[in-house]
């Protein structure tokens, strides 16, 4: 007689555990080598999921994603405003840049208009993610500086939010901090969940960062691109700068060659928003349009947090399933479509390619 199963740890734990579904297949010959699995949401303004893979209510952090949204409340308070600041301005708030002359000039333009120095930054300093910017620095034996770090300006916004509510300055990157409250709460608000239930953590430049589901995050963008009217004319108008800044100005979002964000917003010409996030996120809105006549947010998160191989090739597949990407647009971003694999030799013997089709609802 057979023993009945009895459930385990292992079982509990398999069932607790979202399963990612495979995005990406790197072959080598006619061999599968490896895959890159994750998630994937697209979701309308009212919360509607009309295409998804994996496990939506995967909880992870939006790191970078999150900077439109965290520019929000600087726009909404009149902050932006108080202190005059540009398009450009608002843009590199949003911007995940490149540390090249045209985003640092920006970030101390910024700076010196709230009366600030760029010694009030707490982001840290890293090398320019500009490979050129960083060569020249080699080869003059500089070193790296604050305003070059990809969140300065962000940062820059965030002194600028805590001068106009009158918080402590050096205390802004403080979760307890008004300027860290106020972003909490514009998080809350476009991802629809409860402040209390948002989980917390530090991100890579000392501020909070946000843990919510890859659906919250795709209806952030939803709400981003078409704000329910529920919001106050305040936010909504927030949300129309932020979005007008980013398509006008991409190379201030990323840089001005190869980088993602850039190339997505250039290739749409001004129909779509396009933000990475460290760990394999991605997360993009789409303007209301004849395909999604509400608009559309998507997210992205690859399991093991690849960013520069698994990330572009999702990307490109799941807009161009949607209908976001078509023909020109297509043509523009198609060297991020798949990866040649090569050996030692410079020989191709293989490609990093997308592998998977999306679960489309009625």
């Amino acid at each position: 007689m057979a023993v009945p199963h009895q459930p385990g740890l292992s079982d509990i734990i398999a069932r607790q555990i979202p399963m990612p579904e495979p995005l990406v297949q790197v072959t080598r010959g006619s061999i599968t080598e490896s895959r890159h699995r994750g998630h994937i949401a697209a979701v309308e303004p009212d919360g509607r999921i009309v295409a998804h893979l994996g496990a939506p209510e995967t909880v992870t952090f939006l790191r970078s994603s999150a900077k439109p949204h965290q520019a929000i409340p600087l726009i909404e308070s009149g902050a932006a405003e108080r202190f005059g600041f540009s398009e450009e301005e608002i843009a590199l708030a949003c911007a995940s840049h490149s540390g090249e002359p045209i985003h640092t000039e920006i970030a101390e333009s910024m700076l010196r208009k709230i009366g600030l120095q760029p010694e009030n930054l707490k982001c840290g300093i890293h090398e320019p993610f500009s490979p050129e910017v960083t060569k020249q620095l080699r080869e003059k034996g500089d070193k790296p500086n604050v305003l070059q770090n990809n969140c300065s300006g962000k940062h820059a916004g965030m002194l600028a939010l805590a001068v106009h509510l009158g918080a402590p300055i050096e205390a802004y990157d403080r979760p307890e901090n008004p300027v860290q409250l106020a972003i909490g709460y514009t998080v809350a608000q476009f991802s629809g969940i409860a402040i209390e239930d948002i989980a917390v953590g530090v991100d890579g430049c000392g501020v909070p960062v946000f843990g919510v589901t890859v659906k919250a995050m795709a209806l952030m963008y939803a709400r981003l691109m078409s704000p329910p009217q529920e919001f106050d004319v305040k936010t909504r108008d927030a949300c129309r700068r932020v979005v007008a800044a980013m398509t006008n100005h991409p190379d201030l979002i990323g840089g001005t060659s190869d980088r993602l964000d850039t190339e997505m917003m250039r290739a749409t010409r001004g129909t779509l928003i396009s933000k990475v996030g460290a760990e394999g996120v991605y997360t993009a809105g789409v303007k209301p349009c004849e395909q999604w006549p509400r608009g559309l947010g998507l997210a992205v998160k690859i399991e093991d947090g690849d960013d520069h191989r698994a990330r572009p090739t999702v990307v490109i597949e799941l807009l161009n399933q949607l209908g976001v990407l078509e023909d020109e647009a297509l043509e523009a971003v198609s060297r991020y479509a798949f990866f040649p694999v090569s050996n030692r030799r410079g020989e191709i013997v293989g490609e990093v390619r997308a592998s998977f089709k999306l679960d489309r609802a009625p």
